[in-house]
């Protein structure tokens, strides 16, 4: 299974925080950001982004020599030591970033985990949690563009956690700085990939500057 990386390539790493500073990701996120972008190309953006993101994401992965038979002799070379993902994305704004991973790693699995967030209250209540066969011994990917106040990430790795997963980490496109303490605090062992810190959450628990609500702009939702 996958270990903490030790570095951030291409970055910047803060504890388990990485910050993917890669200047394509910055400026198709900037792109992300206006809200004049209409939502077919906001997706678009949104999977070329989880895609360069991916490469950082996966950069430690594991390998092994496997004899290989080329068309002059047979060699070594490395494969992957461990084939064994799984991505998770948070319902419904996480689904932008699976084709993105899938383009990158079509060996992987897909699992689902719904989180609707009370108005009220801004605190995360799971409605729904399916996953692929054997997904508690694989390498978990949690997939969300958005981390604000932390509150549907704890619970998302919390749930699978509960549920047997070791090997966890989580993906966002933007951050604000309470989400990604609060990650820290409750699974200090869980490496966060961010594309972006921003400055903060506002009285809505939405991240600022941001780039809106991430499902809505995907879906083309009000």
């Amino acid at each position: 299974m996958l270990m903490a990386s030790s570095a951030s390539a291409k970055g910047h790493l803060m504890g388990n925080l990485h910050i993917i500073t890669h200047p394509l990701i910055q400026a198709k996120l900037t792109r992300m950001r206006d809200e004049s972008t209409p939502s077919a190309e906001f997706r678009t953006l949104l999977k070329e982004i989880t895609l360069l993101m991916g490469f950082e994401v996966t950069r430690d992965l594991p390998t092994m020599l496997a004899t290989v038979q080329t068309p002059l002799r047979a060699a070594q070379f490395p494969v992957l030591k461990d084939d064994s993902f799984t991505l998770v994305p948070i319902l419904r704004a996480g689904l932008g970033m699976v084709d993105g991973f899938l383009e990158l790693m079509p060996f992987a699995h897909v699992g689902h985990i719904g989180l609707v967030r009370d108005e009220r209250t801004h605190l995360p209540q799971e409605y729904y949690f399916k996953m692929p066969k054997g997904f508690e011994r694989s390498n978990i990917f949690v997939l969300d563009p958005m981390l604000a106040t932390g509150g549907s990430a704890v619970d998302a790795i919390t749930s699978l956690k509960r549920r047997g997963c070791e090997a966890i980490r989580m993906v966002n496109l933007v951050a604000a700085p309470q989400g990604i303490q609060a990650v820290q605090e409750a699974h200090p062992e869980v490496d966060i990939y961010v594309a972006a810190v921003d400055e903060g959450l506002n009285e809505d628990a939405y991240i600022v500057p941001g780039l809106g609500d991430a499902g809505d702009r995907i879906f083309n939702t009000v």
